[in-house]
This record gives C-alpha cells, structure tokens and sequence, in this order.
C-alpha cells in the first residue's frame, strides 16, 4: 500500500472512531460492538506502524503515553478558575437570588441553568485550532498542574473538537470523576492485592489523575463532563446553555441531567428532586449548581477575588450515621494548635467510607460529653466534612472511657498549653517540633510563599525524616548528592528542585514574611509590614507600640510580632536566611515610585516577558490593586496574547486598555 493510499484510509479510521466515541460517551448510544470499534482501532494501530510518518497527536491510538513521568509542571491558566460560594438552604438561595437581582436592571429577566454539583476535581481543558493541547489541575485558581498525559486517557475527553472551524482558543472547564460501580471494583483489585483502599470515588479520582503513569490512569476508567467556560478567543457565546450545547457539538460529554430554568420556583424543583433521587445516579453528587445563564449578564455581575456573583451552589443537608468512637488522637498544625481527631468504627455515609472525624478542640469534646467507645451520631456537612454532632448515651455499657486532653505533644512530647483562659486552643510551645515543622515548612514552600516548585509535602516530609532540614533556611543549604538520596530522586529532579530553591530567595519580602507561618500574620498583614518597613531586619526589632501603630495591624498581630521575633531560634533562622542570600528587604526605589496609586489593573491573556504573579506583585509594588474581573471601576486592563472576553468587557465599558510593554513603562521610572 502507498503513502497517499494509506492516508486516506487513517483518516477514514479516525473519523469512524471519533465518531463512535461520540455516540458512546456524549449520546450514551452504541452503533457498533465492541468486537467492531476494537477491529476499527487495530486496523489503525497497524497502519500507523506500518507508516509511522502519518502518526499525529490527536489520533484516537496516541490517547496512552508511554514510559513514567518524573513530575508534572505548573502551568497557569489564561482566566482564573474561581471557586463557587455555598448556600445550605432555600431561603440562602432566594436571597443570592436577590443579590443577583440587584446586580441587574429590575425589568430584567433572568433564566438559570441548573445541573449536578458532582463530587470530583476540576480539570482545565485547553484546546488550540481544535487539538488538545494543554489539561491541567484547578490548582490554586491561577495556576495547577500539568497532567495532560493522564486527561488524555479520559475517553470521554476528546483530543480534536467535532468542528470544522473550531475556535482559535478555548478554555473548557469540567468535573473529573470516578464512577460508583467503577470506585467500588477499583477497591475490590486493590484490596486483593493488599493495598491501602480509596476512602471515596473523589479521593480515587484525583489520586488517579495525578499518577506518573499514564498507563495506570488509563486502567482506573475516569470520565469527564464538560460545566464551564474559561478563555476564549474565535467564538462568541451568547449564554451559558449555547456554550454547554455546542461542547456537546464538539464530543465534549455534557451531564444530560442539566435544565435550564426560567424562574427561581424551577430551580427550588430541580434541588428538591435531585436530593432525593441523587442516589439513583451512577456517581457522587453533593449539591446542585445554579448560575445565571446570560453571559452579559454574567460579566456584568462580575465576581469577588474567590467566586463569580453569578453562580451558586446548593448544598445537599448533611447525611447523618451512627458508628462508635475507637479513639480519640491528637494532630499538630502548622501554628502549634493541637486538634483532637475522632478514630472512628468504619461507617459508610453518602456513599462514603468515614474513619476520621474532626472534634476540632478539647472544649468541643467536653460539650458533647463524648467519651472513648461511645456511639456517635455523624455527620457529613456539605457531602464532604465529617463530624460528630451527639453521643448516644443511652446505649452506654459503663465500659466507656474518659478522654483526657494530653499534656505533653505527640510529635515532640513538649509542654502544650492553653496561652489564654479565654482561647479554646491548646498549643504546641516548640515552634520546631517535627510536625510543625512538616506543615510549616510545605506551607514556607507554598506559591502563596516563596513558590519553590517541587517541594511539596511527600517531600518536605522525607526532609525531616531524614534530618535535612531543621527549620526553614537549611532548604538553602542542600545539596545534590543529599537529594539523591530521597525517594524517586534523579539527576533531572534534583537539578529542577535546586533550581527552584535558588529562584526563591529573590521573591519579595511580603511572601517570605508570609512564609514564616507567624501567627495571625496573613497574606494583606504580610503586605502591610513589607511596604511600611521594608526589612525583616527592621521588623524583628519593633516594639508592641510601634506595631499598634500601623494601620491593618492590630494587637493580635503585632502581639505574635514580637513574641515571634524574640525567640533565640528565630534570630538564628533570620541570620541563616540572610547568609544563603534570601532577600529580606523591599525594593526601597520600587517603593518610593508609586506611579498606579489608586488604580485597579486586570491582566488577560498570555503575557510575553512575566508570569502572571510576577505582574501583579509588580504593579502592587507601583500601589496598584490586581482584580481578577473586569468592571466600571477598572483603570487598565493589561492585554497579553490571546486575550479573551476580558477584553471585549475591557472595551465595551471604555476601560483604557494596554499592552505588557505600556505596562512595563508605567511601573518602572525612566
């Protein structure tokens, strides 16, 4: 067979097998047996051996990679993948309702799409002229991880759109899953083989996704549907609806339980039904997902920094069960609280298999007069928090035992305390005990902090174990042949982790002050302390008085200043930190050059010579405010490549719009 012969047949193969795809997965139809789709794609397979020239990505046999990943990598996402807020009732929903009311003109009509909040992990879906060039994580809502391999094994994902003039760019949101019957076999093999069993569809889920093997997630039958839309540029979108309807299109998988409503008494129907009937599907939900269907409605709603004023979900009451209290432990967190953890007799609620609860203080324990051995009533607030909300007493036996709050650490065995009568916390008092330490240190690493990519928990945890690290600064100390020697660490990886810690120690000093884990010292507090005195020298030296001074610096926050900066291994950390080369000054030149005073900027697109964050410090550095939407009260929109519906709201409400370069000009003094 000829080159040009064999092309020909490829693409008749591919084309019958998208199409195949489509009706299994979009339509839940069948045309062909499994016998007949499985002879489609050995034909293909062999012909793609045979002319290996004519291989191309987004072929139907290219879905598996070969071979084990080392890690993924970050990537960020053109338009923020914000979180949704809760409401727990009808009377919560009526008056989000209202707030949406209020956002609009009040002749207008508002229709609500409606549909399955399922109990999975987002995934960012983004297509490039039709083929599938990038799927990653929601991550932190700006950035997630890159596991495009693994979201090519969903065959629910298509890896080239159903269109023949597909968008230049689009970014597609959805739900990653696992089904029911799928979880439960999945548990049954691992227990066979004497592995540790997923304690949920969710968690097994977003273990698979995130595997290094590709081949193993193709084995673990995750589906996809498709719910939101991110960036996009080549298309236009009058509602929400005709987005869903034209994924469905495309062969993306739309859950076909959704309805579009056209008053708030149709949403109220849509809730009630699927909270009872919620069990007769083949997955986990855990609420309903309500969002306002016009897109220029929604983009004059806007969102807050974290959610979208447009959209909503309703959460499902609690599922209550009974079980008995083995145990009670103790956790220690990042701050040296120590928290009781319930150990619970196995019991299944939602579908869910609960063996931890939380208690979340000794105060807790005593007002619902728990006792170990007791029954408990449980509860899963939401679907996803267990806790226990009453004892059985009645079925007491007299063997039940009282608990008595610790008086020494777990990991550490140091004296806890309660610092004040008035607080319910008891805390840890040595700010390195090892589990502190653990926490503290993966949140010193953390992208909110000094972003050393790489150093995530499994690792941070291996550190300690080891004696790697004792406090912060040793991670500036490390050296290769150290790394070598920790689980899964090569050559590559230990060359990228060292890079990473070398990256950080030029962050600025707001992240590093942050990165402490000083108590009651957030993100905004980190700000204001780096803009006002720009050294952490100067800081560790201030006086209670000085501290009160500052506006946005209470007491609680310059009270845990100062208690912070006086302990003896804390001035040690400082010195280390200093003598490694970590910055702790601001940048005095940027600070006196506050040429965005007042302005609120929006960044769009993919900028040429700076990461998104990288921006956004700088134009805070320069007194501007960074927002993640578009609004009347917006100075700049900064448009980068690719910008999307950002920049047509930019234009439309006469928002001065700019490139990086003009950006760059604004913020740096000639």
């Amino acid at each position: 067979m000829g080159i040009d012969k064999a092309k020909a047949e490829i693409k008749k193969l591919r084309e019958e097998i998208r199409h195949h795809d489509y009706c299994y997965y979009v339509l839940s139809q069948s045309e062909v047996s499994d016998r007949e789709y499985d002879g489609l794609m050995l034909r293909l397979k062999r012909l793609e051996e045979e002319f290996p020239v004519l291989i191309t990505l987004d072929s139907p046999t290219q879905r598996v990679s070969g071979g084990v990943q080392e890690g993924f990598k970050t990537v960020r996402h053109r338009q923020k993948m914000l979180s949704l807020d809760n409401v727990y009732s009808f009377p919560e929903l009526k008056d989000w309702a209202q707030r949406v009311r209020k956002g609009l003109s009040p002749d207008e009509a508002v229709e609500y799409a409606v549909e399955p909040k399922i109990d999975g992990l987002s995934a960012n879906l983004t297509y490039q002229d039709g083929v599938l060039t990038v799927g990653s994580t929601r991550g932190d809502g700006e950035t997630g991880e890159d596991v495009t391999v693994n979201l090519r094994t969903i065959r629910a994902v298509p890896l080239r759109l159903k269109s023949d003039n597909p968008p230049q760019l689009i970014e597609i949101r959805g739900e990653v899953y696992l089904g029911i019957e799928d979880f439960n076999q999945l548990n049954k093999e691992r227990q066979k083989q004497g592995e540790v069993l997923f304690a949920n569809p969710r968690n097994a889920a977003s273990g698979s996704l995130k595997l290094l093997d590709a081949r193993i997630t193709a084995g673990r039958k995750l589906n996809f549907f498709a719910h939101s839309l991110g960036e996009v540029d080549g298309a236009n979108f009058l509602s929400h609806w005709e987005f869903l309807t034209a994924m469905k299109k495309n062969g993306l998988r739309v859950n076909p339980e959704n309805k579009l409503c056209k008053n708030l008494n149709q949403v109220f129907k849509f809730c009630a039904l699927w909270e009872k009937t919620r069990r007769k599907l083949g997955y986990q939900i855990d609420g309903v997902v309500v969002k306002v269907n016009s897109l220029k409605q929604q983009d004059r709603l806007g969102a807050t920094l974290k959610s979208p004023r447009w959209a909503t979900a309703y959460k499902f009451p609690a599922h209550q069960v009974t079980t008995r209290l083995k145990d009670i432990i103790v956790s220690v967190g990042r701050t040296g609280v120590i928290t009781p953890v319930a150990d619970l007799e196995p019991v299944e609620c939602s579908g869910v298999t609960i063996q931890r609860a939380t208690l979340h203080n000794f105060d807790e324990i005593e007002r619902l007069g728990i006792k170990i051995g007791d029954r408990v009533v449980l509860e899963r607030a939401g679907e996803v928090i267990p806790k226990i909300i009453k004892v059985v007493d009645s079925v007491r036996s007299g063997k039940e035992k009282v608990f008595n709050i610790p008086r020494n650490c777990p990991a550490c065995n140091s004296e806890i305390v309660k610092e004040k009568e008035e607080e319910v916390a008891y805390r840890c008092v040595n700010p390195w005990c090892p589990a502190q330490m653990e926490k503290g240190l993966t949140h010193f690493a953390g992208r909110s902090c000094m972003d050393i990519e790489g150093l995530g928990e499994a690792i941070v945890r291996q550190l300690i174990e080891k004696e790697l690290v004792r406090d912060f600064a040793d991670v500036y100390y490390l050296k290769k042949e150290q790394l070598l020697k920790l689980e899964f660490f090569k050559d590559k990886k230990a060359d990228n982790l060292l890079l990473a810690i070398k990256k950080s120690k030029t962050r600025p000093l707001d992240r590093l002050i942050y990165g402490l884990g000083i108590r009651h010292v957030g993100e905004k507090a980190a700000y204001v302390l780096a803009q006002r005195f720009k050294s952490l020298d100067k800081i560790a030296l201030l006086e209670k008085e000085d501290l009160d001074a500052v506006y946005e610096v209470g007491p609680a926050i310059s009270g845990s200043l100062t208690a912070f900066f006086t302990q003896e291994p804390v001035k040690k950390l400082i010195k280390k930190l200093k003598e490694a080369g970590v910055n702790i000054k601001e940048d005095e030149e940027g600070l006196l050059y506050m040429p965005l005073a007042g302005k609120t900027l929006v960044f769009t697109g993919g900028l040429e010579f700076l990461s998104r964050r990288q921006a956004e410090d700088l134009a805070r550095k320069a007194g501007g405010s960074p927002a993640s939407a578009v609004s009347k009260n917006t100075d700049f929109l900064v448009a980068g490549k690719n910008p999307g519906s950002k920049y047509d709201q930019a234009f439309k409400l006469g928002v001065k719009i700019i490139t990086e370069k003009e950006f760059s000009r604004l913020i740096i003094p000639l």
